[in-house]
Parts: structure tokens; C-alpha cells; sequence
């Protein structure tokens, strides 16, 4: 009898948080065991870091420590003690710098978007990076250039990865992403109760919703302008409800004076409420990999105004409206023509939407593919 295949799952530093690929290192290791395989974990733990855990500052720099020169050794280690059959699962292209230590190994590399890539080459005019910052992305896109084999995101991060890093077409394939929470629609009564406790002295019975980062990329100022030049022609526009990270200074001034609620660190039930109970999600990002959110709230019932490029396109299908997130009395318009339509035709679509993304597939997938890289080791 053959020896059972072991994935190495290869996460990201702990100090920065990156929450999105812990959830989706997390569901593989649980859903992994069912399809026949494996799992064990490694990522860059915090030693020196420790002294400042944080992703900013001194903490910054600190982890690069941890990540480039500690790291490395914990890795060699690690692989000489694997047995055979076994691969290497690089989850986050950001850390694609250590495929150069994965030449013997069969590996895989997801990508999930190559804008901080795109943004040191100069593609993103408006968001320049810094020279530490365009070190940093050369050496992880000279690992990707060294990769045997790529999965990525969205069609959108395929086309990226082959027009910038030049590998070989075959060497790619896209596996959509799968829900890392088993989003779905919860009971009005019982969203409410919890929007009670989230945000006591605020009518939450309609309101606009946004989740998401203070990435440039994420256009949290785009959606606050939508909602003020939407106030403009519909002065009674539902409260708008912002989850994610502080709102920056420029956020909170531009907010000054509407009904505008930044909610920080939300829980998985708690966004799942909030969902649910939202009018409808306003998510105009300038750019994603793939756009979790949107299938999110589709699951929970919930309508998805977007932006009208991909991925968004790809992943909203026929169930999202689409809009210009640059143009923001035209996005405005839209949003308030969806405030005034019936909204069951759009939410049914979205269920049917949403489903096209089932975890259980995703993770099947990633199967499918170790088992076609170990083949020749066996």
C-alpha cells in the first residue's frame, strides 16, 4: 500500500494578521483530512518579533528578521524530516521568496493578486510604493518566476501572473475561492439583536453596508463619497455601516456630520448578522484577487452593488449591479434606483450566485492538484 500524501501548508508571519489567508489556510487544514490527505503547518513564527508584534514600525522591520533570516533555516529543516510523498503549499504568493528554497520539493504557489507587484513596477500611478516595498516585491516576484505550479484566485490574477511573472500557461489554473465561514441568512429578529449590541443608539432596520480594509485598493473613500453624493439627492439614505479596520483621519472627515458607523473588529457571526439585515452591501473596490465579500453577502441574502471590472464581474455574475467606482454620482444613482426596487428577484439570484462557490469544491481541488504533483515522487 502506497504512503498516505502529507500538504506542508506554508502560512504567513502571525505579527501580520493577515486574517483572510489564516482563514484559508484554516479551512484547508480542516477539509483536507476528508479527501484523503494530510496536513501539517509552518509558518514564520515570531522570535525577534516578539519585542514589537506589529506589521508597522519597528515592528516592521523586526519581522523581516524573522521572516528572511530565521525562517529559512526552519524550512530547510522541516523539509529534510518529510517523508514521501509530500507538497508544499506556498498559501500567499507574498510569500513566494521561498520558493527558492523549494527546487527539489514539489510545490504550489496560490496567487491571489499581484497588485503590490503591479504597483512597484509603476502600473498604479496613484499608489506608489516605496524603495523597501519594491525590494520587497522583487524578491517575490523572482520566486514566483521560479515556481513549478500555480493556482490563482480569478481569471483577472491568471492573466496578471502570466503577463508579469512569464511562467509557463500550463503551469497555472484557477480554483475559485470557497466561503470560509458557513455564511447564510440569519433570522431578521435574531441579526437585529445583535446590530442592537454592535451599535445601541443607531436605527438599524435599513442601512447601507461595506466590509473591508484601509487598503487603497478597497476605495473605503470612494464608498463614503458614494453615500454623501447619494445624501445629496435622497437626504433620508439608510445609516451607512463601514466594518473593518479605524478609519484613517481623512475617513473620519469626510464622515463628519452623516450617519456613517465604522465597526472595528467584527466576528464571523456578527458580520454574518450584519449581512443579513443590510439593505444592500456597497463594495466599489478599485481592485481585487477575488472579492470574498460579495459571495458573502449573497449567501446571507444580501444584495451587492460593485464595481464593474474584474474580478468582481467573475465573481458577482448575473446577480450583482455593477457600477464605476470612479464615478460616484453615477454609482450614487445606482445605489439609490436598488434602494427603491423590489428586492427578492436580486437576493434569489444571489443564493444562486453564491452557490457557484462552495468550499467543499475549492478544497477538492487543492486535493486533485497535490495528488497530480506527488504522482512522479511516488
Amino acid at each position: 500500500m502506497s504512503a498516505r500524501l502529507t500538504v506542508l501548508l506554508l502560512g504567513n508571519y502571525a505579527n501580520d494578521r493577515v486574517e483572510s489567508m489564516e482563514r484559508f489556510a484554516d479551512t484547508l487544514r480542516r477539509g483536507l483530512p476528508e479527501c484523503g490527505v494530510d496536513v501539517e503547518t509552518i509558518r514564520p513564527e515570531p522570535f525577534i518579533g516578539r519585542l514589537k508584534p506589529s506589521a508597522r514600525g519597528v515592528g516592521k522591520w523586526l519581522g523581516y528578521f524573522d521572516k528572511f533570516l530565521v525562517f529559512p533555516f526552519v524550512l530547510r529543516r522541516k523539509l529534510r524530516a518529510m517523508r514521501k510523498p509530500f507538497v508544499v503549499h506556498v498559501c500567499d504568493h507574498s510569500n513566494a521568496h521561498y520558493v527558492h528554497f523549494l527546487q527539489r520539493a514539489p510545490h504550489l504557489v496560490t496567487c491571489n493578486d499581484l497588485l503590490a507587484i503591479r504597483s512597484a513596477r509603476g502600473e498604479i500611478p496613484w499608489h506608489r510604493t516605496g524603495r523597501t516595498g519594491k525590494i520587497l516585491q522583487w524578491l517575490i516576484l523572482g520566486g514566483l518566476k521560479r515556481g513549478k505550479r500555480f493556482t490563482c484566485i480569478s481569471e483577472a490574477t491568471r492573466a496578471d501572473l502570466l503577463r508579469i511573472a512569464g511562467v509557463n500557461p500550463a503551469s497555472v489554473s484557477v480554483t475559485y475561492m470557497g466561503q470560509n465561514h458557513p455564511y447564510s441568512p440569519m433570522p431578521r429578529q435574531d441579526a437585529l439583536a445583535r446590530l442592537r449590541v454592535l451599535l445601541p443608539f443607531v436605527d438599524l432596520s435599513a442601512f447601507i453596508f461595506h466590509v473591508g480594509n484601509n487598503d487603497w485598493y478597497k476605495n473605503r473613500l470612494g464608498v463614503i463619497r458614494i453615500y454623501k453624493a447619494l445624501r445629496k439627492t435622497m437626504p433620508g439614505a439608510p445609516p451607512l455601516v463601514l466594518a473593518g479596520k479605524p478609519f484613517t483621519p481623512e475617513m473620519a472627515a469626510l464622515a463628519e456630520g452623516m450617519p456613517v458607523h465604522p465597526l472595528v473588529d467584527v466576528s464571523n457571526e456578527d458580520l454574518r448578522a450584519l449581512y443579513s439585515a443590510a439593505s444592500l452591501l456597497l463594495f466599489p473596490s478599485l481592485a481585487e484577487g477575488f472579492g470574498w465579500p460579495i459571495i458573502e453577502a449573497q449567501a446571507c441574502g444580501c444584495r451587492v452593488v460593485t464595481s464593474n471590472r474584474a474580478p468582481m464581474t467573475e465573481v458577482g455574475g448575473d446577480a450583482a449591479i455593477y457600477i464605476d467606482p470612479e464615478n460616484e454620482p453615477a454609482a450614487a444613482e445606482a445605489v439609490r434606483d436598488a434602494l427603491g426596487r423590489d428586492a427578492a428577484e436580486r437576493i434569489e439570484a444571489g443564493y444562486k450566485n453564491a452557490a457557484r462557490f462552495p468550499t467543499g469544491r475549492m478544497v477538492r481541488e487543492y486535493a486533485g492538484i497535490y495528488l497530480e504533483l506527488a504522482e512522479p515522487a511516488r
